[in-house]
């Protein structure tokens, strides 16, 4: 797809980080917008700085990780607008944990907002993007952590590599019948976006979260500090997936010099050594 005058997009997680750049970038082609996000206030103000006409764009806050949340969404896009081109399954959480520390909530939180959001997304949106016989896409935002293993981010890392397996098999199923929507999966390593505080935005039906033991406060502060030096912009995300929406390309993995990385883990696996490093 690379005529994006006019027709529809809808990104979740679109208040801040990729979303919101997302939503710049879809703004910038031309294309109508609707746009979700668990914090409301901080929604409304993205879509102040969007400054588009109110026809351009729909605002929903919601709960990615309810069902119910995203077929309204679904709802809401094809009421206003007929027609759903581009969906951007982006709205994620972190929590740094070793996995001895946590707790059933933390996994279900985790999982719920980084997986199952991109399931209800493919499930509701999808059979309508295909019924409308025209050229569409599916971007959904997984992580570097969707291809490796890191310490003290189990839950993370297994949401995220759900994602890429889910993504590979939708392109595979999709590729077979020649449908005419596209998928790509975003693989980002270290941006600077609000994801490290996440915690912020955890559902009071999860509870608190568990309490952080020495080696994954450690953790966590090495993480911050990645995140706030990484060079690549939430911009460069959105360029990124603009791009490869364009070539019908399905790997987007901007931080190309993680790529070493991967193929030792893919060596690891082919020749049966035991996990090497990843820090």
């Amino acid at each position: 797809m690379n005529d994006f005058k006019g027709k529809t997009a809808v990104i979740t997680g679109a208040a801040s980080g990729i979303g919101f750049a997302l939503a710049q970038r879809a703004a910038r082609e031309g294309m109508n917008l609707v746009l979700a996000d668990i914090e409301a206030a901080r929604l409304a103000a993205a879509v102040a700085e969007l400054g588009l006409p109110p026809g351009r764009v729909l605002a929903q806050a919601g709960d990615v990780s309810v069902e119910a949340d995203i077929a309204a969404l679904a709802d809401a896009a094809f009421a206003r607008y007929g027609a759903v081109h581009l969906l951007c399954n982006n709205a994620g959480v972190a929590l740094t944990r070793l996995i001895k520390e946590m707790r059933s909530a933390d996994w279900e939180w985790v999982l719920g907002a980084n997986l199952w959001s991109v399931i209800h997304g493919i499930t509701h949106f999808l059979p309508r993007m295909e019924a409308q016989g025209e050229e569409g896409h599916i971007v959904n935002t997984a992580s570097v952590a969707g291809l490796l293993s890191t310490p003290a981010s189990a839950a993370y890392n297994v949401s995220k590599h759900g994602v890429v397996t889910l993504s590979e098999t939708l392109y595979h199923e999709l590729k077979a019948e020649s449908s005419r929507i596209g998928v790509s999966v975003l693989c980002p390593a270290w941006v600077k976006t609000g994801i490290n505080a996440a915690e912020r935005n955890r559902p009071a039906r999860f509870g608190e979260t568990s309490v952080a033991g020495e080696v994954s406060r450690a953790h966590e502060e090495r993480i911050a500090k990645a995140l706030e030096s990484g060079r690549l912009t939430a911009d460069d995300m959105a360029d990124a997936v603009f791009a490869a929406v364009t070539e019908q390309r399905f790997y987007v993995i901007p931080h190309r010099r993680i790529s070493e990385v991967v193929r030792i883990r893919c060596d690891d696996v082919l020749e049966a050594r035991n996990p090497s490093p990843v820090w």
